[in-house]
């Protein structure tokens, strides 16, 4: 089932998530859930904040994606749950994000190019790894997610301004996207 992604204003959004259990109800289906929402908005991550739940999941889907600065690169298709950035490491690159949340907004972001984490993944097998280039800034960007961080945050603060009538009509619900979404100003859709 495609779900509502909450946009930008929703207190959701800057909420700290919660760490999950096996015995949370429905993960399977929730996944499911989660996964075809992300496709249906063409996002290569989403996390569980952006639908409106505040746990410890996130998404990244970086197959299909090429990585200009990497020939070699190699994408990942993997849910991430109750997830801890151990480390961060080398010298930051600048790449443009985007959000789901946060509709026709992007904006240059720096981020380590290396990150290790650890996660569980839908069996609650634990994984201690590491992932560098665009499979680790997407790990990052919806890691923030969970920690209750948007990309619009860690933009340089003219940009911020500039973006800011912007940022207000979303959580007016003033924004359109091609996709459903929730709006902190609940009149509207």
């Amino acid at each position: 089932m495609i779900l509502s992604i909450y946009g930008y204003g929703q207190p959701v959004l800057k909420k700290v998530a919660e760490p999950i259990d096996k015995d949370y109800p429905e993960l399977e289906t929730l996944l499911e859930n989660m996964w075809e929402t992300m496709y249906n908005a063409k996002g290569i991550g989403l996390a569980a904040p952006q639908i409106g739940k505040s746990i410890r999941i996130f998404l990244a889907d970086t197959v299909q994606i090429e990585d200009e600065d990497n020939p070699e690169f190699k994408g990942i298709k993997k849910a991430f749950i109750n997830a801890e950035i151990i480390e961060e490491n080398g010298k930051e690159e600048t790449r443009e994000e985007g959000c789901l949340s946060i509709p026709d907004i992007t904006g240059d972001v720096s981020r380590p190019p290396i990150v290790r984490i650890k996660y569980q993944n839908e069996k609650f097998e634990e994984f201690d790894e590491i992932y560098t280039g665009m499979n680790a800034r997407v790990i990052q960007h919806e890691y923030d997610h969970i920690e209750g961080v948007l990309f619009t945050e860690k933009l340089k603060p003219l940009k911020r301004t500039l973006i800011k009538r912007k940022l207000d009509n979303i959580k007016k619900g003033k924004a359109k996207a091609e996709y459903k979404m929730k709006f902190a100003d609940a009149r509207r859709r």
